[in-house]
Protein backbone atom coordinates (compact mmCIF):
# COMPACT_ATOMS: atom_id res chain seq x y z
CA UNK A 1 0.00 0.00 0.00
CA UNK A 2 2.81 2.40 0.85
CA UNK A 3 4.44 1.69 -2.46
CA UNK A 4 1.20 2.44 -4.27
CA UNK A 5 0.91 5.84 -2.58
CA UNK A 6 4.30 6.91 -3.92
CA UNK A 7 3.81 5.71 -7.49
CA UNK A 8 2.53 8.23 -10.05
CA UNK A 9 -1.22 8.32 -10.61
CA UNK A 10 -1.80 7.14 -14.18
CA UNK A 11 -5.59 7.46 -14.09
CA UNK A 12 -5.73 10.52 -16.43
CA UNK A 13 -3.86 8.53 -19.10
CA UNK A 14 -5.91 5.38 -18.56
CA UNK A 15 -9.38 6.92 -18.31
CA UNK A 16 -9.37 9.90 -20.71
CA UNK A 17 -8.72 9.31 -24.41
CA UNK A 18 -8.27 12.93 -25.44
CA UNK A 19 -5.84 13.65 -22.61
CA UNK A 20 -3.88 10.56 -23.66
CA UNK A 21 -3.68 11.83 -27.26
CA UNK A 22 -2.59 15.35 -26.27
CA UNK A 23 -0.08 13.93 -23.80
CA UNK A 24 1.38 11.68 -26.51
CA UNK A 25 1.60 14.59 -28.95
CA UNK A 26 3.36 16.78 -26.39
CA UNK A 27 5.76 14.00 -25.38
CA UNK A 28 7.22 13.50 -28.84
CA UNK A 29 7.32 17.17 -29.86
CA UNK A 30 8.83 18.31 -26.58
CA UNK A 31 11.65 15.82 -27.03
CA UNK A 32 12.18 17.02 -30.60
CA UNK A 33 11.90 20.63 -29.51
CA UNK A 34 14.62 20.18 -26.89
CA UNK A 35 16.89 18.74 -29.59
CA UNK A 36 16.32 21.83 -31.74
CA UNK A 37 16.58 24.12 -28.70
CA UNK A 38 20.06 22.70 -28.11
CA UNK A 39 21.13 22.62 -31.77
CA UNK A 40 20.20 26.15 -32.90
CA UNK A 41 22.53 27.92 -30.39
CA UNK A 42 25.25 25.45 -31.37
CA UNK A 43 24.76 26.37 -35.02
CA UNK A 44 24.88 30.09 -34.22
CA UNK A 45 28.11 29.65 -32.28
CA UNK A 46 29.57 27.46 -35.02
CA UNK A 47 28.84 30.16 -37.59
CA UNK A 48 30.02 33.15 -35.53
CA UNK A 49 32.34 31.93 -32.78
CA UNK A 50 30.63 34.54 -30.56
CA UNK A 51 28.94 33.90 -27.23
CA UNK A 52 27.28 37.32 -27.55
CA UNK A 53 25.69 36.24 -30.83
CA UNK A 54 24.19 33.25 -29.02
CA UNK A 55 22.97 35.42 -26.16
CA UNK A 56 21.25 37.81 -28.59
CA UNK A 57 18.84 34.99 -29.47
CA UNK A 58 17.26 35.37 -26.04
CA UNK A 59 16.32 38.97 -26.80
CA UNK A 60 14.88 37.91 -30.16
CA UNK A 61 12.65 35.42 -28.34
CA UNK A 62 11.57 37.50 -25.34
CA UNK A 63 9.91 40.45 -27.08
CA UNK A 64 7.53 38.49 -29.38
CA UNK A 65 6.78 36.03 -26.58
CA UNK A 66 5.69 38.77 -24.16
CA UNK A 67 3.38 40.31 -26.77
CA UNK A 68 1.94 37.13 -28.29
CA UNK A 69 1.19 35.54 -24.91
CA UNK A 70 -1.56 38.15 -24.43
CA UNK A 71 -2.87 37.50 -27.94
CA UNK A 72 -2.74 33.75 -27.46
CA UNK A 73 -4.56 33.99 -24.15
CA UNK A 74 -7.38 36.04 -25.66
CA UNK A 75 -7.70 33.65 -28.62
CA UNK A 76 -7.76 30.60 -26.33
CA UNK A 77 -10.87 31.96 -24.62
CA UNK A 78 -12.70 32.58 -27.90
CA UNK A 79 -12.04 29.67 -30.28
CA UNK A 80 -11.64 25.90 -30.11
CA UNK A 81 -8.46 25.40 -28.06
CA UNK A 82 -7.72 22.11 -29.75
CA UNK A 83 -7.67 23.85 -33.15
CA UNK A 84 -5.39 26.56 -31.80
CA UNK A 85 -2.92 23.95 -30.55
CA UNK A 86 -3.17 22.05 -33.84
CA UNK A 87 -2.55 25.10 -36.05
CA UNK A 88 0.34 26.17 -33.81
CA UNK A 89 1.88 22.73 -34.16
CA UNK A 90 1.53 23.05 -37.93
CA UNK A 91 3.35 26.40 -37.76
CA UNK A 92 6.15 24.77 -35.75
CA UNK A 93 6.38 22.11 -38.47
CA UNK A 94 6.86 24.74 -41.18
CA UNK A 95 9.48 26.59 -39.11
CA UNK A 96 11.42 23.37 -38.51
CA UNK A 97 11.38 22.67 -42.25
CA UNK A 98 12.86 26.16 -42.70
CA UNK A 99 15.71 25.16 -40.38
CA UNK A 100 16.45 22.12 -42.56
CA UNK A 101 16.51 24.25 -45.73
CA UNK A 102 18.81 26.76 -44.05
CA UNK A 103 21.15 24.10 -42.66
CA UNK A 104 21.48 22.23 -45.97
CA UNK A 105 21.35 24.97 -48.62
CA UNK A 106 21.18 28.59 -47.40
CA UNK A 107 23.35 28.71 -44.23
CA UNK A 108 22.17 32.22 -43.34
CA UNK A 109 22.69 33.47 -39.77
CA UNK A 110 19.82 35.97 -39.90
CA UNK A 111 17.37 33.16 -40.63
CA UNK A 112 18.26 31.56 -37.29
CA UNK A 113 17.29 34.78 -35.51
CA UNK A 114 14.07 34.94 -37.51
CA UNK A 115 13.38 31.33 -36.52
CA UNK A 116 13.95 32.17 -32.83
CA UNK A 117 11.56 35.14 -32.97
CA UNK A 118 8.82 33.32 -34.89
CA UNK A 119 9.09 30.23 -32.72
CA UNK A 120 8.67 32.35 -29.59
CA UNK A 121 5.65 34.08 -31.15
CA UNK A 122 3.99 30.75 -32.01
CA UNK A 123 4.80 29.44 -28.53
CA UNK A 124 3.07 32.50 -27.08
CA UNK A 125 -0.02 31.57 -29.09
CA UNK A 126 0.05 27.86 -28.32
CA UNK A 127 0.95 27.69 -24.65
CA UNK A 128 -2.14 29.49 -23.24
CA UNK A 129 -4.37 27.26 -25.39
CA UNK A 130 -2.53 24.16 -24.21
CA UNK A 131 -2.57 25.13 -20.53
CA UNK A 132 -6.28 25.98 -20.66
CA UNK A 133 -7.05 22.81 -22.64
CA UNK A 134 -5.92 20.28 -20.01
CA UNK A 135 -8.59 21.25 -17.41
CA UNK A 136 -11.20 20.46 -20.09
CA UNK A 137 -9.76 16.98 -20.69
CA UNK A 138 -9.71 15.69 -17.09
CA UNK A 139 -12.00 16.33 -14.10
CA UNK A 140 -10.85 18.77 -11.43
CA UNK A 141 -10.03 15.98 -8.98
CA UNK A 142 -7.55 14.41 -11.40
CA UNK A 143 -5.87 17.67 -12.37
CA UNK A 144 -2.96 17.30 -9.88
CA UNK A 145 -2.22 13.86 -11.34
CA UNK A 146 -2.34 15.24 -14.89
CA UNK A 147 -0.01 18.11 -13.99
CA UNK A 148 2.39 15.64 -12.36
CA UNK A 149 2.40 13.49 -15.50
CA UNK A 150 2.96 16.57 -17.66
CA UNK A 151 5.89 17.57 -15.45
CA UNK A 152 7.40 14.09 -15.67
CA UNK A 153 7.13 14.23 -19.46
CA UNK A 154 8.74 17.68 -19.64
CA UNK A 155 11.61 16.80 -17.34
CA UNK A 156 12.25 13.56 -19.20
CA UNK A 157 12.51 15.59 -22.41
CA UNK A 158 14.82 18.09 -20.73
CA UNK A 159 17.12 15.26 -19.72
CA UNK A 160 17.00 13.18 -22.90
CA UNK A 161 16.70 15.95 -25.51
CA UNK A 162 20.06 17.71 -25.01
CA UNK A 163 21.86 14.37 -24.64
CA UNK A 164 20.33 13.06 -27.87
CA UNK A 165 21.08 16.38 -29.58
CA UNK A 166 24.74 16.07 -28.64
CA UNK A 167 24.86 12.55 -30.03
CA UNK A 168 23.18 13.58 -33.30
CA UNK A 169 25.32 16.69 -33.76
CA UNK A 170 28.43 14.58 -33.36
CA UNK A 171 27.36 11.92 -35.87
CA UNK A 172 25.15 13.43 -38.61
CA UNK A 173 24.86 16.76 -40.51
CA UNK A 174 22.70 19.44 -38.88
CA UNK A 175 19.98 19.02 -41.49
CA UNK A 176 19.36 15.48 -40.24
CA UNK A 177 19.29 16.69 -36.62
CA UNK A 178 16.47 19.08 -37.47
CA UNK A 179 14.79 16.33 -39.53
CA UNK A 180 14.43 14.30 -36.33
CA UNK A 181 12.44 17.17 -34.81
CA UNK A 182 10.35 17.45 -37.99
CA UNK A 183 9.40 13.78 -37.71
CA UNK A 184 8.07 14.34 -34.19
CA UNK A 185 5.66 16.97 -35.50
CA UNK A 186 4.26 14.48 -37.99
CA UNK A 187 3.42 12.17 -35.08
CA UNK A 188 2.02 15.03 -33.03
CA UNK A 189 -0.26 16.28 -35.81
CA UNK A 190 -1.63 12.77 -36.23
CA UNK A 191 -2.50 12.58 -32.52
CA UNK A 192 -4.05 16.05 -32.37
CA UNK A 193 -6.24 15.39 -35.41
CA UNK A 194 -7.90 12.56 -33.46
CA UNK A 195 -8.72 14.77 -30.45
CA UNK A 196 -12.37 15.74 -30.25
CA UNK A 197 -13.28 19.40 -30.63
CA UNK A 198 -13.14 21.53 -27.48
CA UNK A 199 -15.83 24.16 -27.90
CA UNK A 200 -15.05 27.65 -26.57
CA UNK A 201 -16.78 28.67 -23.33
CA UNK A 202 -20.30 30.00 -23.60
CA UNK A 203 -20.52 33.79 -23.89
CA UNK A 204 -16.82 33.89 -24.80
CA UNK A 205 -15.32 37.37 -25.06
CA UNK A 206 -14.17 38.42 -28.52
CA UNK A 207 -10.36 38.94 -28.57
CA UNK A 208 -9.62 42.60 -27.91
CA UNK A 209 -7.61 44.88 -25.67
CA UNK A 210 -10.64 45.09 -23.41
CA UNK A 211 -10.79 41.31 -23.01
CA UNK A 212 -7.08 41.22 -22.13
CA UNK A 213 -7.61 43.92 -19.51
CA UNK A 214 -10.52 41.89 -18.11
CA UNK A 215 -8.14 38.96 -17.54
CA UNK A 216 -5.52 41.19 -15.93
CA UNK A 217 -8.12 42.76 -13.63
CA UNK A 218 -9.42 39.34 -12.61
CA UNK A 219 -5.89 38.14 -11.72
CA UNK A 220 -5.21 41.35 -9.77
CA UNK A 221 -8.29 40.85 -7.62
CA UNK A 222 -7.51 37.22 -6.74
CA UNK A 223 -4.73 36.98 -4.16
CA UNK A 224 -4.26 33.23 -4.63
CA UNK A 225 -3.55 33.80 -8.34
CA UNK A 226 -1.46 36.92 -7.85
CA UNK A 227 0.61 35.07 -5.26
CA UNK A 228 1.45 32.24 -7.66
CA UNK A 229 2.71 34.69 -10.30
CA UNK A 230 4.71 36.87 -7.93
CA UNK A 231 6.28 34.04 -5.95
CA UNK A 232 7.43 32.32 -9.13
CA UNK A 233 8.81 35.52 -10.68
CA UNK A 234 10.63 36.33 -7.43
CA UNK A 235 12.20 32.86 -7.29
CA UNK A 236 13.29 32.91 -10.91
CA UNK A 237 14.61 36.48 -10.79
CA UNK A 238 16.78 36.10 -7.70
CA UNK A 239 17.43 32.35 -7.64
CA UNK A 240 18.16 31.44 -11.28
CA UNK A 241 21.99 31.42 -11.68
CA UNK A 242 22.15 29.55 -15.01
CA UNK A 243 24.12 32.40 -16.60
CA UNK A 244 26.91 31.59 -14.13
CA UNK A 245 27.05 27.86 -14.91
CA UNK A 246 30.03 28.10 -17.31
CA UNK A 247 32.11 29.97 -14.71
CA UNK A 248 30.92 27.71 -11.88
CA UNK A 249 31.77 24.63 -13.97
CA UNK A 250 35.37 25.84 -14.18
CA UNK A 251 35.39 26.12 -10.38
CA UNK A 252 33.86 22.68 -9.85
CA UNK A 253 35.90 20.62 -12.30
CA UNK A 254 36.09 22.11 -15.75
CA UNK A 255 33.96 22.31 -18.91
CA UNK A 256 33.09 18.62 -18.70
CA UNK A 257 30.77 19.20 -15.73
CA UNK A 258 28.73 21.95 -17.42
CA UNK A 259 26.16 19.49 -18.77
CA UNK A 260 25.74 18.01 -15.28
CA UNK A 261 24.85 21.43 -13.86
CA UNK A 262 22.12 21.86 -16.46
CA UNK A 263 20.81 18.31 -16.01
CA UNK A 264 20.72 18.10 -12.21
CA UNK A 265 17.61 20.30 -11.68
CA UNK A 266 15.70 18.37 -14.35
CA UNK A 267 16.64 15.08 -12.68
CA UNK A 268 15.42 16.33 -9.31
CA UNK A 269 12.20 17.59 -10.86
CA UNK A 270 11.63 14.26 -12.60
CA UNK A 271 12.05 12.30 -9.37
CA UNK A 272 9.71 14.70 -7.57
CA UNK A 273 7.05 14.42 -10.28
CA UNK A 274 7.19 10.61 -10.27
CA UNK A 275 6.76 10.51 -6.47
CA UNK A 276 4.23 13.32 -6.09
CA UNK A 277 1.08 11.33 -5.40
CA UNK A 278 1.27 12.53 -1.81
CA UNK A 279 0.23 15.96 -3.12
CA UNK A 280 -3.36 14.72 -3.42
CA UNK A 281 -3.61 14.87 0.38
CA UNK A 282 -2.45 18.52 0.57
CA UNK A 283 -5.18 21.19 0.46
CA UNK A 284 -3.33 24.38 1.49
CA UNK A 285 -1.98 24.88 -2.01
CA UNK A 286 -0.90 28.51 -1.59
CA UNK A 287 1.17 27.65 1.46
CA UNK A 288 2.67 24.70 -0.43
CA UNK A 289 3.74 27.02 -3.28
CA UNK A 290 5.37 29.43 -0.82
CA UNK A 291 7.19 26.68 1.09
CA UNK A 292 8.43 25.06 -2.13
CA UNK A 293 9.69 28.44 -3.45
CA UNK A 294 11.53 29.06 -0.18
CA UNK A 295 13.08 25.59 -0.39
CA UNK A 296 14.23 26.43 -3.93
CA UNK A 297 16.01 29.51 -2.53
CA UNK A 298 17.63 27.54 0.29
CA UNK A 299 18.81 24.87 -2.15
CA UNK A 300 20.36 27.57 -4.34
CA UNK A 301 22.18 28.92 -1.26
CA UNK A 302 23.53 25.42 -0.64
CA UNK A 303 24.59 25.16 -4.26
CA UNK A 304 26.45 28.47 -4.07
CA UNK A 305 28.34 27.39 -0.94
CA UNK A 306 29.33 23.97 -2.34
CA UNK A 307 32.98 23.43 -3.20
CA UNK A 308 32.50 19.78 -4.19
CA UNK A 309 30.81 18.83 -7.45
CA UNK A 310 28.70 16.03 -5.98
CA UNK A 311 27.30 18.32 -3.29
CA UNK A 312 26.57 21.07 -5.80
CA UNK A 313 24.65 18.59 -7.97
CA UNK A 314 22.67 17.37 -4.96
CA UNK A 315 21.58 20.91 -4.11
CA UNK A 316 20.66 21.62 -7.75
CA UNK A 317 18.58 18.43 -7.83
CA UNK A 318 16.83 19.51 -4.62
CA UNK A 319 16.18 22.92 -6.19
CA UNK A 320 14.66 21.24 -9.25
CA UNK A 321 12.45 19.08 -7.03
CA UNK A 322 11.25 22.14 -5.11
CA UNK A 323 10.50 23.97 -8.37
CA UNK A 324 8.50 21.01 -9.65
CA UNK A 325 6.44 20.87 -6.43
CA UNK A 326 5.80 24.60 -6.62
CA UNK A 327 4.74 24.21 -10.26
CA UNK A 328 2.43 21.32 -9.39
CA UNK A 329 0.48 23.34 -6.84
CA UNK A 330 0.54 26.52 -8.94
CA UNK A 331 -0.88 24.62 -11.90
CA UNK A 332 -3.54 23.03 -9.71
CA UNK A 333 -4.63 26.41 -8.35
CA UNK A 334 -4.94 27.76 -11.89
CA UNK A 335 -6.77 24.73 -13.24
CA UNK A 336 -9.20 24.30 -10.35
CA UNK A 337 -10.16 27.90 -9.60
CA UNK A 338 -10.02 29.94 -12.81
CA UNK A 339 -13.37 30.07 -14.67
CA UNK A 340 -13.19 28.36 -18.05
CA UNK A 341 -14.06 31.57 -19.90
CA UNK A 342 -10.87 33.20 -18.53
CA UNK A 343 -8.41 30.31 -18.55
CA UNK A 344 -6.72 31.29 -21.78
CA UNK A 345 -6.06 34.88 -20.76
CA UNK A 346 -4.82 33.87 -17.31
CA UNK A 347 -2.59 31.23 -18.92
CA UNK A 348 -1.11 34.01 -21.05
CA UNK A 349 -0.21 35.92 -17.88
CA UNK A 350 1.37 32.76 -16.48
CA UNK A 351 3.47 32.35 -19.63
CA UNK A 352 4.81 35.87 -19.14
CA UNK A 353 5.56 35.29 -15.45
CA UNK A 354 7.63 32.15 -15.95
CA UNK A 355 9.31 33.35 -19.17
CA UNK A 356 10.41 36.80 -18.05
CA UNK A 357 11.67 35.74 -14.62
CA UNK A 358 14.49 33.43 -15.79
CA UNK A 359 15.57 35.81 -18.57
CA UNK A 360 15.80 38.80 -16.24
CA UNK A 361 17.30 36.55 -13.57
CA UNK A 362 20.27 35.79 -15.77
CA UNK A 363 20.94 39.52 -16.04
CA UNK A 364 20.59 39.92 -12.26
CA UNK A 365 22.96 37.06 -11.47
CA UNK A 366 25.53 38.39 -13.94
CA UNK A 367 25.47 41.89 -12.42
CA UNK A 368 25.63 40.49 -8.88
CA UNK A 369 28.63 38.36 -9.85
CA UNK A 370 30.49 41.50 -10.95
CA UNK A 371 29.76 43.13 -7.59
CA UNK A 372 30.04 40.21 -5.15
CA UNK A 373 31.77 37.40 -7.04
CA UNK A 374 30.34 34.04 -8.13
CA UNK A 375 29.62 32.67 -4.67
CA UNK A 376 28.21 35.99 -3.46
CA UNK A 377 25.89 36.21 -6.48
CA UNK A 378 24.43 32.72 -6.04
CA UNK A 379 24.11 32.87 -2.24
CA UNK A 380 22.64 36.39 -2.16
CA UNK A 381 20.17 35.42 -4.89
CA UNK A 382 18.99 32.40 -2.93
CA UNK A 383 18.60 34.43 0.27
CA UNK A 384 16.70 37.19 -1.56
CA UNK A 385 14.43 34.52 -3.04
CA UNK A 386 13.54 33.31 0.47
CA UNK A 387 13.10 36.85 1.77
CA UNK A 388 10.95 37.83 -1.20
CA UNK A 389 8.74 34.76 -0.72
CA UNK A 390 8.19 35.69 2.93
CA UNK A 391 7.31 39.30 2.05
CA UNK A 392 4.89 38.29 -0.73
CA UNK A 393 3.21 35.76 1.58
CA UNK A 394 2.81 38.38 4.29
CA UNK A 395 1.30 40.88 1.86
CA UNK A 396 -1.09 38.30 0.37
CA UNK A 397 -2.64 36.40 3.32
CA UNK A 398 -5.44 34.93 1.18
CA UNK A 399 -2.77 33.33 -1.01
CA UNK A 400 -1.14 31.56 1.93
CA UNK A 401 -4.47 30.50 3.46
CA UNK A 402 -5.96 29.29 0.16
CA UNK A 403 -7.65 25.88 0.50
CA UNK A 404 -8.38 24.05 -2.76
CA UNK A 405 -11.66 22.59 -1.48
CA UNK A 406 -13.04 26.08 -0.97
CA UNK A 407 -11.51 27.29 -4.24
CA UNK A 408 -13.26 24.65 -6.36
CA UNK A 409 -16.61 25.41 -4.74
CA UNK A 410 -16.14 29.15 -5.26
CA UNK A 411 -15.29 28.70 -8.93
CA UNK A 412 -18.36 26.51 -9.52
CA UNK A 413 -20.59 29.07 -7.79
CA UNK A 414 -19.01 31.90 -9.80
CA UNK A 415 -19.53 30.09 -13.11
CA UNK A 416 -23.16 29.33 -12.20
CA UNK A 417 -23.74 32.98 -11.30
CA UNK A 418 -22.13 34.14 -14.55
CA UNK A 419 -24.25 31.71 -16.58
CA UNK A 420 -27.41 32.84 -14.82
CA UNK A 421 -26.59 36.49 -15.47
CA UNK A 422 -25.94 35.72 -19.13
CA UNK A 423 -29.22 33.87 -19.59
CA UNK A 424 -31.19 36.67 -17.94
CA UNK A 425 -29.79 39.22 -20.36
Amino acid sequence: MKRHRWLPDLSPLIEHRDYRLVFSARSVTFLGGMITHTTVPYQVYEMTGSVLAVGFMGLCELVPLLFMAFVGGALADYIDRRKLVLFSELAFTVLTALLIVNAVWLRELWLLYVFAALTAAVFGIQRPALDSLFPRLVPAGQLPAAISLNSAMINTGMLAGPALAGLLIATVPLGWVYAFDLATYVISLGCLLMVRAVAPPESADRPSLRSVVTGLRYAKNRQELLGTYLVDMNAMFFGMPTALYPALAAKLGGPGVLGLLYSAPALGALVASLTSRWAERVHRHGLAVAVAAACWGLAIVGFGLSDWLWLALVFLALAGAADMISGLFRGTIWGQTIPDRLRGRLAGIEVISYSSGPTLGQVESGLAAKLFGLTGSVVSGGLLCVAGTIVISALLPKFVSYDNREGIARREAEEAEYAAAGSST
